[in-house]
């Protein structure tokens, strides 16, 4: 094998009460990366489509990424990496996760896979890190590893999957604008309550149960977050509308996809995931936003290989 596309997806984090824990897989949804061996050592990045975005290995997160897993991996050849971006940078869906784990993932392919995929979580984290100053594992654990996954401690690599129910569907809705996250980390409060501690850790917890008995009222029930969600949705117009439509329709809970501006609904059944979509265009119909909707069932799989020389 000298050659390799994948398909990265876009990943939903945070699932309101699981703030930098939680992280879910969406499909169809996301970047194609192609990988080819080379020769000459090294990473070179060339071609980027989709976005505006730095080849420089140094500064594009796939590109450091993949710096990262060569450091801990002995090889005799290099890397060249085209990126076809089909996640807008500060969407709130995980662009950046989805070239930082699309590029380590498709290397260890073109290797013979000498780590798992959950191994390959730290080197994504290091794009992660380029993109928005810290080591988040949230997005880049769900496309590694599919499905809903969850992070205990990301900085000691102790991360898992969850159990995914079947009928489960996101309608991600996203407005146009882009919100960095370093921005929306910025705004949120560094201490809570006693009480906002508490109320948080029941809703994950319950979240958890709630998945793995498809309990989808509990899972209703257990997605409120009353620490993030009131800083961040200021950042996003007509959040409250959104959510209040979605929820209107159908929709099990609503609230923002990672750091924003896109809003996620998670629903039982894809008819009511439509119904949803439908409902967020008559808001944002009446807005002079531009904006894109996306339905998605999750995807348990995670990166998939598309084709392979």
């Amino acid at each position: 094998m000298n050659e390799i596309r994948v398909f990265s997806p876009a990943t939903v984090a945070n699932l309101s009460c699981g703030f930098d824990i939680l992280g879910a897989c969406l499909d169809k949804v996301g970047d194609e990366l192609v990988v080819r061996k080379t020769k000459k050592k090294g990473i070179v990045i060339t071609k980027i489509t989709g976005q505006e975005l730095s080849k420089d290995i140094t500064v594009n997160v796939a590109g450091v990424s993949a710096l990262a897993l060569l450091r801990e991996t002995e090889v005799d050849c290099g890397f060249e990496i085209e990126i076809h971006k089909g996640v807008k940078p500060g969407s709130g869906i995980g662009s950046s996760a989805a070239s930082s784990a699309g590029s380590v993932f498709a290397i260890n392919q073109l290797l013979g896979k000498p780590y798992s995929n959950k191994e390959l979580i730290k080197f994504a984290m290091e794009g992660e890190k380029a993109a928005c100053g810290s080591l988040i594992a949230d997005n880049v654990a769900a496309a590694l590893l599919g499905g809903f996954t969850f992070v205990k401690d990301g900085l000691n690599h102790d991360y898992f999957k969850l159990c995914t129910p079947p009928e489960l569907f996101f309608t991600v809705i996203h407005p146009q604008i882009e919100i960095k996250t370093s921005d929306s980390r910025a705004i949120l409060v560094k201490e809570v309550s006693l009480e906002k501690m508490t109320e948080q850790s029941a809703n994950i917890g319950a979240f958890i149960a709630g998945l793995y008995t498809d309990n989808y009222e509990l899972i209703a029930r257990s997605m409120v977050d009353s620490v993030i969600e009131p800083l961040r949705s200021t950042l996003i117009p007509k959040f409250n509308d959104i959510k209040e439509i979605s929820l209107s329709n159908g929709a099990l809970a609503c609230g923002i996809s990672g750091s924003g501006p896109s809003i996620f609904a998670l629903s039982k059944g894809f008819s009511t995931a439509n119904d949803i979509a439908l409902a967020m265009k008559k808001v944002y119909s009446k807005t002079d936003l531009e904006y894109d909707i996306h339905i998605s069932p999750i995807n348990d799989e995670g990166i998939k290989i598309i084709k392979v020389k």
